[in-house]
């Protein structure tokens, strides 16, 4: 029996960084807390809880605290929070991603622009709320392409559509698509990572190869979810574990190629935690 890697997985740039730059922190001594979970992966969050690193959970929390440095996670924040993080006085180590920045910057010139900004995403994700956090005027969230088909511009108004930088991206053009046939006035800019674009496909071609497929990721990340979803249209048997100990396989001597994937936040010690366990026992 083959167990075989997907050819794009784990951390991506955005994450690593954000995890690097705690690490980096935590080399000072300082009082260290991050605005929400850095990343969405619950080992590696209980990890760097070890390390002393403490997660403000809310707005209400932040407000409380009078000394330590804040570092902004990877899935970015809203605007009030740095305005918040000034007031206070208290040191603000940026780790957003990149690819978040950008969508920031574009809702926010959308806004003062007049632009109602139509975010495909999930509403939830702390990712959406933290572009939201940057529209200035009118804002739409939509999920899925049921949305999009019941959705209607208020009073016709010019739209600017932007998507979580983890969405599906066979989804994101297919809502697109649904604009383009009402006719409706946007601008659409296309701010799903590089990396999720790759990881997707290399797991969908691996998925159709596989007999069994894997997907490695925190049970409250986006990205995987997605990846789960993607394996499951092309391989039946496909299985979301978080760590190690949630993997209960039975597999049949039939069984010829395993495949592996895992979510944007899943380190690279979960993934051949995983592969190992696979190949020596099965």
């Amino acid at each position: 029996m083959e167990t075989r890697l997907a050819e794009c997985l784990g951390f991506c740039f955005g994450v690593r960084r954000a995890v690097d730059t705690v690490y980096e922190q935590i080399k000072t001594g300082k009082t260290i807390y991050t605005y929400g979970a850095i990343v969405n992966n619950e080992e590696v969050v209980r990890e760097l809880s070890g390390l002393g690193v403490k997660v403000i959970e809310s707005k209400e929390e932040l407000e409380k605290l009078d000394r330590g440095s804040v570092i902004i996670r990877a899935h970015g924040v809203p605007e009030e929070i740095y305005r918040i993080l000034e007031e206070k006085g208290l040191e603000c180590i940026d780790a957003t991603c990149p690819f978040v920045k950008r969508i920031h910057k574009i809702v926010q010139q959308a806004g003062s622009d007049g632009n109602h900004v139509v975010i495909i995403g999930n509403a939830g994700h702390p990712e959406v709320e933290g572009i939201v956090g940057w529209c200035s005027g009118g804002v739409t969230v939509l999920e899925e392409p049921e949305d999009a088909e019941k959705f209607v511009p208020p009073h016709g108004e010019k739209l600017c559509v932007v998507s979580q930088t983890t969405y599906n991206y066979n989804k994101f053009h297919y809502i697109v698509e649904i604009f383009e046939k009402k006719g409706y006035n946007s601008t659409v800019v296309n701010t799903i990572c590089n990396a999720t674009e790759e990881r997707q496909r290399s797991a969908r071609a691996l998925a159709a190869e596989a007999d069994v497929m894997i997907v490695i990721g925190g049970r409250h990340s986006s990205n995987t979810r997605k990846l789960y979803d993607i394996c499951r249209e092309e391989c039946a048997e496909t299985y979301f574990i978080q760590t190690l100990d949630d993997l209960h396989l039975e597999l049949p001597k039939a069984v010829r190629l395993v495949g592996i994937t895992a979510g944007a936040s899943t380190p690279n010690k979960l993934i051949e935690e995983v592969q190992n366990y696979v190949r020596i026992n099965f």
